[in-house]
Formats: structure tokens, C-alpha cells, sequence
């Protein structure tokens, strides 16, 4: 039997942020403050240390903007209403797809459905997918 795949830094300051902003959406602490305590426990490189706080920082200056996608995308399930986990992997997603254009949307939704595979409940997976390809589309339709 091999070893288990080595998990990527990238993967690893995902989880970082969506820990952050799980955080952060669940008790209301300052954003800095919950990053400065999940890095503490992390072992991640400068560089992925850097990602995970632009990733949780810049989810959280467009909240309404990434809340409105969600819901013209999901609309039989209000925002407030979704997992805190669910929601934030979405939130995460859909900023990477929409305005951080730093990887291929396949490689965005792959990781969401995998953080979804870890954190999410029993459907988290299927309604994670089902969200981004809905919103992959869009961005494939608008950038013909």
C-alpha cells in the first residue's frame, strides 16, 4: 500500500483560510486576529502563509458581492441559511473563479469539492459542485 498523497501547500492554506473565515463567520472575531491564530497552528511556507490571508481578506471585502452570486446561483437556499462551511468554501470559490483568475476554474472547483469532501456534511460535495459549475458556465458564456 502506498503513502497517502502529499497534500499541496496551496490545498493546505485553503484550508487555512476557510478555517479563518469559518472563524470569523461563526463567532464574529476580527479577521486578523482569527488568521493570526490559525497560522500559529499551521505549518505552511511564507508564500502559502500570504495566499491563505489575500484569500480570506479579499472573500471578506467582497462578501455582498460573492453572497449575491450565491444566491442568484442557489436561490432555493438562502445564504444565512447554508453550513457556515458551505457557505465559506463557496465564498472562497467563487472569488478565486470571479476575480482571483490565478488557476484554472477546474483546479478551483476541484479544491472546493475536496474541502467540501473534508468539512462539508453528507451533500456538501454535490451542492458545492453543482454551485461552481453553474457559476463556471456563466464565466465561460460572459468571456465568448
Amino acid at each position: 500500500m502506498g503513502e497517502p498523497k502529499a497534500v499541496s501547500p496551496r490545498r493546505r492554506a485553503r484550508r487555512i483560510a476557510l478555517q479563518a473565515l469559518y472563524e470569523v463567520d461563526a463567532t464574529g472575531h476580527p479577521l486578523g486576529q482569527s488568521l493570526t491564530w490559525v497560522l500559529a497552528e499551521a505549518d505552511l511556507d511564507a508564500p502559502s502563509q500570504a495566499f491563505a490571508r489575500d484569500l480570506a481578506r479579499k472573500v471578506r471585502e467582497h462578501l455582498p458581492e460573492l453572497d449575491a452570486l450565491i444566491a442568484a446561483h442557489a436561490p432555493t437556499w438562502p445564504v444565512d441559511q447554508l453550513s457556515v462551511v458551505d457557505r465559506n468554501i463557496l465564498r472562497m470559490a467563487i472569488y478565486e473563479i470571479r476575480m482571483g483568475k490565478d488557476a484554472p476554474i477546474r483546479v478551483i472547483i476541484n479544491e472546493a469539492v475536496e474541502l467540501a469532501r473534508t468539512f462539508g456534511s453528507d451533500g456538501s460535495q454535490r451542492f458545492i459542485n453543482g454551485v461552481l459549475g453553474a457559476i463556471a458556465k456563466t464565466e465561460a458564456a460572459d468571456s465568448e
